[in-house]
């Protein structure tokens, strides 16, 4: 199939992954339109400043008349808008219910009609809660312990009812997320471990125990890249686990600590949050063929890097890092 051929609308796709994301699909070749609010900056794909491919809708999803003007001759859908993280949908839970799940139906029946043929929605790991099961699969029930969480997992049902011949659905939950992008994000785990040890000399572990899944980001682009190129009997209706390695964070911060390579600190303190999970990968493994190639190690080397190039100033103060702080001030100026 010749991917110029294809439209795809990536909601949120000036975030975290979509920075990532974007100039993936149109490195392969696909017609891209991003439709975010830019509210972390919108300076993220000057480096494809002119690119016929690439189209930048500056909207809210909530919009639903605008959302529809969108979709007009996509034939794809990557859902990554969200109010991410559940300290940043608490400072707002009306706003956080509204972009993560009132606009959500409006938006599947809308590319639904508008005869989008492939939609694929990230949902999260963070839907199973907490489970005593060594590795969580896609069997197992659903238990989200925040609103965040609990929205994720009830739109999920939402888009795959929909699905037929003509409409292909898929859901993925992606484990948590690390490594360099243009639109950084320094407040996931592997993440802030990474820059409090370049920048403070410090790794503050809270507990240490608990296990978190983790995915390094180019893998998770490289994900949705294989997804739209598999057949639909394959994906349709489907739900994918996405993660690479399973690791304590205390193992995380060994990891981080070696690969920075300069005398530092780990100091472990007590935490009341004792959340452990591992999650399984063997379905999307099995059923399509997607092993992720990258690990925690690479993304700690890329950032590293990151850092040494200058790429990323102010890392410990600047809002536009840490969702939390950059949604406070939104909220603040609103």
């Amino acid at each position: 199939m010749n991917n110029s051929n294809r439209t795809i609308l990536v909601t949120g796709g000036a975030g975290y992954v979509g920075s990532k994301l974007v100039p993936k699909l149109i490195e392969t070749g696909y017609r891209v339109k991003v439709y975010d609010t830019f509210w972390f900056g919108k300076n993220i794909f000057k480096s494809l400043n002119g690119n016929s491919f690439l189209e930048l809708i500056e909207a809210d999803i909530r919009d639903i008349n605008k959302l529809k003007s969108s979709l007009t001759g996509c034939t794809d859908v990557i859902h990554l808008a969200c109010i991410s993280n559940d300290p940043s949908y608490d400072l707002n839970p009306k706003l956080g219910e509204e972009v993560n799940f009132s606009s959500f139906e409006p938006l599947v029946e809308s590319a639904r009609k508008s005869g989008v043929q492939r939609f694929i929605y990230a949902s999260s790991s963070s839907v199973y809660g907490v489970k005593e099961e060594e590795n969580v699969t896609e069997k197992l029930s659903l238990n989200p312990l925040t609103d965040y969480s609990k929205y994720k997992a009830i739109c999920e049902p939402i888009l795959l009812e929909k699905a037929s011949n003509s409409f292909v659905t898929t859901v993925v939950r992606p484990a948590t997320l690390c490594g360099y992008a243009p639109r950084q994000r320094l407040d996931l785990s592997v993440n802030i471990l990474t820059n409090h040890a370049v920048n403070q000399r410090l790794i503050r572990v809270f507990g240490g125990d608990q296990y978190r899944p983790n995915l390094h980001i180019d893998d998770m682009c490289d994900a949705y890249l294989y997804l739209l190129d598999q057949p639909v009997n394959l994906i349709n209706g489907e739900i994918f686990n996405i993660g690479a390695e399973n690791m304590t964070i205390k193992e995380i911060s060994e990891l981080v600590a070696v690969e920075i390579g300069q005398p530092l600190e780990i100091r472990v303190e007590s935490t009341p949050d004792n959340r452990s999970y591992r999650v399984s990968s063997d379905h999307i493994k099995e059923k399509i063929g997607f092993v992720p190639k990258l690990g925690v190690r690479e993304a700690v080397r890329d950032l590293k890097n990151a850092f040494d190039l200058g790429l990323l100033r102010n890392s410990l103060t600047d809002s536009k890092y840490f969702n939390l702080k950059r949604m406070n001030d939104i909220l603040s100026s609103l």
